[in-house]
């Protein structure tokens, strides 16, 4: 899967992280899922409630959205995650029967209280409230999740804050790596879209399947876009190389032409 451009590979990062890390160093903090990425379903986290939950009893057989967030964050992981809540309420989907909303803390230090103050602060819809799955791993689970989905963060020991990526994963109800999104500039068609595509035809209607064949998406900068956009700019490289070819062999046949006359004379 290509990297993500502009908003999605904004680094969420706090001033006093800033300090303690080199441009070397972000320059290595990305999501790239590999291509037929898998989140382990058996790997286990904490609940609010300190209790352990697998990633698939909270994907419970739905299509779902992972948001790995820290939860302690101090700049841009609340926002994002207060963007997703707007974008998931304009899906029109249902929370906990279309989908599920899985947030994930990458700060193995962060407790269930953490993580509960960090939602119940951004999240006001009852709804999602009430079927949102926030955990909370040790050092090896939240390793071994981000690894899955080529999620790489950098922690500044000295500030106690990290640098890392602000994406949405679609997931389909087996683990899958659908899609990921930008979560900072989330469409909530595009939400609705990687929803949809993430439940293989057990959410949505005809609309969004009609949708979805006219759309195609843009890997690179997390969107969905027209299908006629794709064909309209492979269409131009395609005459661009042609008229390339054109010129090139207009050039050798009046250098041929150019040296059968310097022969001639």
């Amino acid at each position: 899967m290509k990297r993500l451009s502009g908003l999605l590979l904004a680094l969420a990062l706090c001033r006093p992280a800033l300090a303690g890390l080199t441009e070397r160093d972000l320059s290595q903090v990305a999501l790239v899922p590999q291509p037929e990425a898998r989140v382990p379903v058996s790997l286990s986290f904490r609940d609010l409630s300190n209790r352990n939950m697998t990633l698939g009893e909270a994907l419970a057989g739905r299509p779902a959205l992972l948001i790995p967030v820290d939860y302690t964050c101090r700049s841009m992981c609340g926002p994002a995650l207060s963007i997703i809540e707007g974008a998931l309420i304009q899906t029109g989907l249902q929370a906990g029967r279309d989908y599920c909303l899985i947030v994930v803390g990458i700060d193995p230090k962060d407790s269930p209280d953490d993580a509960r103050a960090f939602v119940q602060a951004r999240i006001d819809d009852d709804a999602l409230l009430a079927s949102i799955s926030v955990l909370t791993g040790d050092p090896s689970a939240v390793r071994t999740l981000t690894a899955s989905l080529g999620y790489r963060a950098l922690y500044d020991a000295g500030n106690d804050q990290f640098a890392h990526p602000s994406g949405a994963v679609a997931l389909l109800p087996d683990g899958r790596v659908s899609r990921v999104l930008s979560a900072l500039a989330l469409d909530p068609q595009d939400l609705r879209l990687a929803l949809v595509e993430s439940g293989e035809g057990r959410i949505g209607g005809i609309t969004d399947r009609l949708m979805l064949l006219c759309y195609g998406f843009d890997a690179v900068h997390g969107v969905y876009t027209p299908a006629i956009h794709r064909i309209l700019q492979a269409a131009g490289a395609g005459t661009l190389a042609v008229l390339m070819l054109a010129l090139a062999a207009l050039h050798v046949r009046s250098r041929r032409v150019g040296s059968s006359s310097q022969g001639r004379s």
